[in-house]
């Protein structure tokens, strides 16, 4: 018997590895790299074992957004569950998140789905049903037009970032993270 048969099966071990080497690739080479040839070479994954998780490029991409999606609703519950204020606790959670360099533990993944959103349709309407839903879901506490401001700024400011817009100093974002808090008030 080979090793292979000995070794104990880790599928979702395996699972993850192969979702963060296909965003590595994607930082360090670009999205036309992530090929699940790339992939699965990178990962010490048989092309085989790839398919069994993920059975094309697309579902890859789906991988990473679900991934990356439920550790963003888990990041925004615990925000949400420590704020007792009713009136914009969404929108301070999600600025919370996306706009401290610490908010979300996996940013540099994050800017390969942002890249991956702009290029990818079918991506781009499932991240468009993701805001709409948690947006339906605040409607009572978070749609006035400065949550909806904040929001957009948040994003603009994470746009930046992904470009690599000139940056500011820590005093200055904090500055500007206390005043949207603020404004997530009223």
């Amino acid at each position: 018997m080979s090793k292979a048969h000995h070794r104990k099966k880790q599928p979702e071990t395996v699972r993850q590895q192969l979702l963060d080497v296909a965003a590595r690739l994607s930082l360090e080479k670009g999205p036309a790299s992530v090929t699940l040839d790339a992939v699965s070479q990178a990962a010490g994954v048989s092309k085989g074992g790839l398919l069994h998780h993920f059975p094309n490029k697309l579902s890859l991409l789906d991988g990473l957004f679900d991934d990356l999606t439920e550790k963003f609703e888990r990041a925004l519950a615990g925000r949400m569950r420590d704020d007792p204020e009713p009136k914009g606790r969404f929108t301070r959670a999600y600025a919370a998140i996306w706009f401290l360099p610490e908010g979300m533990a996996d940013g540099e993944q994050w800017k390969v789905l942002t890249v991956a959103l702009i290029s990818e349709p079918h991506l781009r309407e499932r991240w468009r049903q993701w805001i709409e839903r948690h947006v339906a879901e605040n409607v009572g506490t978070d749609s006035s037009l400065d949550a909806m401001l904040v929001r957009y700024a948040v994003d603009g400011l994470w746009l930046a970032d992904l470009l690599g817009a000139p940056t500011m100093d820590t005093e200055t974002r904090g500055a500007m993270l206390k005043r949207l808090l603020t404004l997530s008030r009223t």
